[in-house]
């Protein structure tokens, strides 16, 4: 999740920024390495871009199907973002809870939060508009979007529908009075029952569509407890404080114990064991959210594992079965 007003990688500002190719990198085609680097940005919006030159291999324009060789550098160039009309569609949400002031979901993977270059529709923000049109925030049509999760995290979501919500949850936000809990599996044993990480969190310098790690980053606070060591993956519970861009994701991966199937944060090792039980997507899930409503009633809301989390974890668990 990301706190009020924090650029997110789905809220990319005019930059032009390189990415390195690496070993694992090798045979890659260039649009598949971009938009692993970039999984906010679509593969058709990448193709427009390689298509109008912006995107350049050691600063000679490539074919999408160009094959990546490790020690290559892409410049990407995004252009002005435009100010895009977000139109009300007609797509299926999971609501937990809904009155007049805000609207809890229960977010499924794939779902981009807000509309941005490369999904200019389809998103959570254009369903909230056609369920609930008459949101107003702010003087507009729009939902008041306080947090968010990445295009590829499930769970638990809530959106303001009025002026007094958003200030009310904003203001919970940055005074850190919200719950919020998740669910995930990483890579590897994490010995100790339970650990806390304490690092600062800021856009990787090297890799700027990526966080790090950096003592020049915003403070970014995380709690992890193990609930479960299976085979070669350990399944834990975290609560965070803070709410950087990827908080969980970079915490995890300083942790050496990356989320299996992170592609932007994980290593062999949790590439490996995605593949091996099919994993499409990061195990992550944001399970539990609690806040208070304008009026001062306390909501905890929880939303359970989706189907394709479910099937995995029930095939790392056979494997410790077995083995």
């Amino acid at each position: 999740m990301t706190e009020p007003g924090q650029l997110t990688d789905a809220d990319t500002a005019l930059d032009t920024f390189e990415l390195l190719a690496e070993y694992d990198d090798k045979n890659l085609r260039l649009d598949k390495f971009v938009s692993d680097r970039v999984p906010e940005l679509s593969r058709t919006y990448l193709q427009v871009l390689i298509d109008q030159g912006l995107i350049t291999v050691d600063d000679q324009v490539r074919r999408p199907a160009f094959k990546m060789t490790p020690g290559q550098r892409v410049h990407v160039t995004l252009p002005e973002i435009q100010e895009i009309e977000i139109k009300p569609e007609p797509i299926p949400l999971d609501i937990l809870f809904e009155d007049a002031d805000v609207l809890v979901i229960n977010k499924a993977a794939g779902l981009v939060v807000h509309p941005a270059p490369g999904h200019p529709s389809g998103t959570l923000v254009n369903a909230v508009l056609h369920h609930a049109p008459g949101i107003a925030i702010n003087g507009t049509h729009r939902p008041g979007i306080v947090h968010r999760l990445d295009k590829d995290t499930s769970g638990v979501m809530v959106v303001a529908k009025t002026d007094r919500a958003m200030k009310s949850l904003v203001e919970q936000w940055q005074t850190r009075q919200v719950e919020k809990e998740y669910l995930a599996v990483v890579a590897g044993t994490i010995e100790e029952q339970e650990a806390t990480v304490e690092a600062p969190i800021g856009r990787d310098p090297a890799h700027r569509q990526k966080m790090a790690a950096l003592r020049s980053g915003k403070a970014a606070v995380s709690h992890f407890s193990v609930l479960e060591r299976l085979r070669d993956t350990t399944v834990v519970r975290v609560v965070i404080e803070t709410g950087r861009t990827h908080q969980i994701r970079v915490h995890l991966a300083f942790m050496s114990k990356p989320i299996v199937g992170d592609i932007v944060y994980g290593n062999q090792k949790a590439r490996n064991i995605a593949g091996r039980i099919g994993m499409k997507r990061q195990f992550l899930h944001a399970s539990h959210l609690g806040f208070t409503l304008p009026d001062g009633a306390e909501m905890k809301f929880t939303a359970p594992l989706p189907p394709d989390l479910e099937s995995a974890l029930s095939m790392l668990r056979n494997e410790e079965t077995a083995s």
